[in-house]
């Protein structure tokens, strides 16, 4: 018996196995939500006699969640039969229901109570393969309405069409840290922000967006004896290339592009592995000033960007405002179209 034969055996067999297992799960999680799907339906139909508003109240509910669970077990408690009423409510045709999504992800989505932000959230969940986690922080830190509307659907179209998503299209403006826990009106050193980050890397990685992953942090940059400190270094398996983070806690300067603009060059030069991409940097800083950002960074062939940070979650007053000039700006392109 050929031992290189009868190895190439035990590989394709556990590769068969892992793609059974694979199917077998996405199987079980769409029987799942199908299955939730058509009792969320049962119980429409039943309560409300087909109209949206219930006549009953949660008393249905209460009951069936007593009889199911002594009968079935866990699985139908008055939270669960409830979203499950709501699941069939919100999606009355079961034919649009992704594969690709869990029953947790739609649980997620049932949060959601405006159609174009449950459309954003449902269309990248699936094309970007978001995890439950990743959409629930998405949705509860106001992804749709802290993102530039135009770009969001310039992203979108980029995707449907099969092309490799841009720096600019994954760079997020601004980042919101309020999973910190640090106050807005205090000021904080910048080792003290950057220290914050590596105590909360999962929040923040996720905040970030997709495909980040941690490679250093103050990582050491030494030139003829003289030493220089990168405060982040990350890589994007999306964009396939470093990514270089420095933390202000002030408004974007022409030094920060200076600084960064040197980082860049040194990571392209002696960091930069065989089929990746170039470096970008992201300044992350408190304010900046829109145009001085275009004049600072525009003669720099590097792809450096300055994004603002908030350490906690806007007042709707201000989402709103946010939301109205996105679309003012969308119908006035619209007009000239």
């Amino acid at each position: 018996m050929q031992k290189e034969g009868y190895n190439r055996l035990v590989s394709d067999i556990g590769s068969l196995l892992e793609q059974g297992r694979r199917q077998a799960v996405s199987a079980l999680n769409t029987a799942i939500t199908l299955t939730y799907w058509h009792i969320g339906k049962r119980v429409v139909e039943f309560e409300q006699k087909g109209k949206t508003k219930a006549e009953y109240g949660t008393k249905l509910i209460e009951m069936l969640s007593n009889d199911l669970k002594q009968k079935y077990g866990r699985g139908f408690s008055v939270d669960n039969l409830e979203n499950m009423r709501r699941f069939y409510i919100l999606f009355k045709n079961s034919e649009t229901l992704s594969r690709k999504l869990s029953w947790s992800h739609y649980v997620a989505l049932l949060k959601v109570n405006n159609e174009p932000a449950l459309q954003f959230y449902l269309t990248h969940a699936e094309t970007e393969n978001w995890g439950t986690r990743e959409l629930d922080r998405n949705i509860n830190s106001l992804l749709y309405e802290r993102t530039a509307l135009s770009k969001d659907k310039k992203a979108v179209l980029a995707k449907a069409r099969g092309t490799a998503p841009t720096p600019e299209e994954e760079v997020k403006d601004p980042y919101v840290l309020e999973f910190l826990n640090l106050k807005e009106e205090k000021e904080y050193s910048e080792s003290q922000i950057e220290q914050a980050l590596i105590d909360n890397l999962q929040e923040f990685m996720l905040e970030l967006g997709r495909g980040f992953a941690f490679i250093a942090r103050q990582k050491r940059i030494s030139i003829n004896n003289e030493h220089y400190y990168a405060d982040l270094v990350l890589y994007n398996r999306i964009l396939k290339c470093l990514v270089i983070i420095d933390v202000k806690s002030g408004k974007f300067t022409h030094a920060d592009a200076g600084q960064m603009n040197f980082y860049v060059n040194y990571f392209r030069e002696n960091e930069m592995m065989e089929g990746e991409n170039e470096p970008i940097g992201i300044v992350l800083c408190t304010d900046k000033d829109n145009t001085f950002v275009k004049y600072a960074l525009g003669g720099m062939s590097n792809r450096i960007f300055a994004s603002k940070y908030r350490l906690s979650l806007p007042s709707p007053e201000d989402w709103k405002k946010v939301v109205e000039k996105a679309r003012d700006s969308c119908k006035r392109k619209l007009i000239k179209e």
